[in-house]
């Protein structure tokens, strides 16, 4: 965690003085001066990224494509540098397909077009959050509730459960390949009796899968969750969850200052792409 914080500090940095870079020699220089050349390396080195991503970013219609010298060398400019730096802080915060697509808006859009989708990506940020503090408040209920006096009829079936927790019962019984849930078979029949204690565990499944945890974090932590008196390994699951998204966010914020710079930049980044390489 530690690491990913420096990470996103280090590119942010990078973004910052691409920016500084940006603002003032717009201010001083012609659109014809502005662009320095800079090589696929330097591109690169500035966003925080290797050589080959930079050309798979312009391949995929992030980064504009470069003039070419008469050898057929890219030539980039300090605007294509800010443009990978953005896309790199960017995608630590809404994921690698969302942050190509938020790029080239920026590139071809309006400020406005920018600013709506920041909002979205920080309300789904928003949701996620309120997720798992809604999963928070829900297991700890659930794992008050007694389970003393088991009564038999207090089992359910699978079409019960389903219906009780608002999934469809092939939810339940992928549940049960993937090993969260671990329900009895009826001796006719085969069919799933899910006892009390399975329908509290089916139960906080449902609840940490809305909070938008994966299956594979699930399956290592349900054994822990079945010794009935621990609560301290879904507490650390929830507080890793809410630290992953104040990463994500920051990540947002942090790229919004290259994303603007490049919306208002107004211009284009290559000239006529001469012979391609």
């Amino acid at each position: 965690m530690v690491d990913d914080v420096v990470h996103v500090h280090v590119f942010q940095r990078h973004i910052e003085l691409l920016v500084e870079t940006f603002d003032r020699e717009a201010s001083t220089m012609t659109a014809a001066t502005l662009h320095h050349p800079l090589r696929t390396a330097d591109v690169a080195r500035h966003a925080g990224c290797s050589v080959q991503q930079v050309r798979n970013l312009e391949r995929d219609g992030v980064l504009e494509p470069p003039t070419r010298t008469p050898s057929g060398y890219r030539m980039w400019t300090e605007i294509h540098a800010l443009a990978a730096a953005t896309y790199v802080v960017l995608a630590g915060g809404v994921g690698a397909a969302e942050a190509k697509k938020l790029i080239r808006i920026a590139r071809a859009g309006t400020e406005n077009e920018v600013l709506a989708l920041v909002d979205m990506a920080h309300a789904c940020l928003h949701a996620e959050r309120r997720h798992v503090e809604l999963a928070r408040a829900a297991v700890a209920a659930i794992r008050a509730e007694p389970l003393d006096d088991v009564r038999p009829n207090d089992a359910m079936t699978i079409s019960e459960l389903a219906s009780a927790l608002g999934v469809p019962t092939s939810t339940l019984r992928y549940w049960d390949r993937q090993g969260l849930l671990t329900p009895t078979r009826a001796v006719r029949g085969r069919a799933r009796i899910y006892t009390p204690a399975d329908v509290q565990d089916a139960r906080i499944v449902h609840q940490l899968r809305l909070a938008g945890y994966r299956i594979p974090p699930l399956r290592a932590l349900m054994p822990a969750l079945r010794q009935r008196g621990r609560t301290s390994d879904i507490t650390a699951a929830l507080r890793a969850r809410d630290a992953h998204i104040n990463s994500r966010s920051r990540a947002l914020l942090r790229a919004a200052s290259g994303l603007l710079a490049l919306t208002s930049s107004g211009e284009p980044q290559s000239g006529p792409s001469e012979a391609q390489k």
